[in-house]
């Protein structure tokens, strides 16, 4: 069954830098892209960065170019999601999740409990 737990999330001022990491477990971890996904309130969950299996290719919405970094440890099953220069508006709950496919990044239907981030301005 699939697992995925996520941690280091937290409260830090707007500029600040946060390391979220993400273990997953259930599936052939090396064999699958991953992503990093994020909803704030009353707003939808969305993408905000991807890792391929081969540690290729990433991508990363728009938002965070320049600011955020993806990586991943196959050894370890884990994701991580360097942020830095934080701003207030990347408020939200993170979530990692296995992706369906590159091209299409879609999430499978099950998610973790997430970590919260709050950004203070």
């Amino acid at each position: 069954q699939v697992q995925l737990v996520e941690s280091g999330g937290g409260l830090v001022q707007a500029g600040g830098s946060l390391r979220l990491s993400c273990a997953a477990s259930g599936r052939t971890f090396s064999s699958y892209s991953m992503g990093w996904f994020r909803q704030a309130p009353g707003k939808e969950r969305e993408l905000v960065a991807a890792i391929d299996w081969g540690i290729s290719r990433t991508y990363y919405t728009d938002s965070v170019k320049g600011r955020f970094t993806i990586s991943r440890d196959n050894a370890k099953n884990t994701v991580y999601l360097q942020m830095n220069s934080l701003k207030p508006e990347d408020t939200a709950v993170y979530y990692c999740n296995f992706l369906n496919g590159w091209n299409s990044k879609n999430p499978y239907d099950y998610w973790g409990q997430g970590t919260q981030v709050t950004v203070s301005s």
